[in-house]
């Protein structure tokens, strides 16, 4: 008995000397830490400046709600990862929120929460001059036996293999940079993206590429952006969501992300909800 007594008191003061941990952004807020945002090199939706400065429509946009909420520019800390390292990096407490441009998908609402839809995109294709194949949507890409390129961990994997596309014709890899490179060298045939996303690599591969007609996508294929928290912190979330219910759309908003390509066509409609997101994509 004395033992277990020893045992139970050596415990407790285990406890009380060692301090409770939290992955609350709340608390960080309180403990004078910073709010982290985590992306990637996602050009024009959320990519490093100088000194890893928080660029892109997304993050100007988040810039704005924690604004509107109190928190200033120098409350923020960017945390700048490879895409699919975002949603693991954010469940393990490596930084706070996501700010990459995530479709809200059924895959991802299982592992993380999103704010309600700050943007309403299409996807499209990166393809040669001409587009000699006549690529503009997935069964277009099956029916030519071609060969597809992607980021690992972008909705376009799960579509493409909707689609009917084999494995064996669909490549990964990391981001944006070599989907480039691979189209470039001619190691695929059309490269898998945002309209935003295959707009900018297409402007950059010296007239060598063009980008696929994005209306000749399905429709049910159109997806909605969202803002990635943990599901640990449905407080901040809500308040992020109020601030953001004032911001979106705004002339300060608007302002903020114009010079990225955002438009007010891009703006979601009062009906997008993340609740249907997350049941529909």
């Amino acid at each position: 008995m004395r033992k277990f007594l020893v045992a139970v008191v050596a415990l407790v003061a285990t406890a009380l000397a060692t301090p409770a941990f939290s992955d609350s952004i709340t608390d960080r807020i309180d403990s004078g830490k910073t709010i982290r945002l985590g992306f990637a090199n996602e050009v024009p939706w959320a990519y490093p400046g100088d000194n890893n400065e928080p660029l892109g429509f997304v993050n100007a946009f988040v810039l704005g709600v924690l604004k509107e909420m109190g928190y200033d520019r120098d409350k923020i800390e960017p945390v700048v990862t490879e895409w699919g390292g975002l949603i693991p990096g954010l469940k393990a407490n490596r930084f706070d929120i996501i700010t990459g441009g995530m479709y809200i998908l059924s895959s991802r609402c299982e592992n993380i929460a999103f704010s309600d839809p700050m943007a309403e995109v299409a996807d499209a294709f990166l393809v040669p001059k001409g587009n000699p194949k006549h690529i503009n949507n997935y069964k277009d890409i099956k029916n030519a036996g071609a060969t597809l390129v992607t980021g690992a961990g972008y909705n376009t994997v799960e579509d493409a293999k909707s689609a009917g596309i084999p494995d064996s014709n669909i490549m990964t890899v990391p981001g944006p940079t070599e989907i480039l490179a691979a189209m470039k060298a001619g190691r695929a045939d059309a490269g898998g993206g945002t309209y935003f996303t295959v707009q900018d690599l297409a402007s950059k591969s010296g007239g060598t590429l063009d980008v696929s007609d994005p209306s000749m996508m399905p429709t049910d294929l159109k997806n909605w952006v969202g803002i990635g928290f943990r599901k640990s912190d449905p407080d901040f979330l809500k308040k992020f969501n109020e601030a953001m219910d004032k911001y979106l759309g705004s002339d300060a908003m608007m302002a903020a992300v114009g010079k990225y390509g955002y438009t007010k066509s891009n703006v979601p409609g009062k009906d997008a909800s993340t609740e249907w997101a997350c049941k529909n994509r």
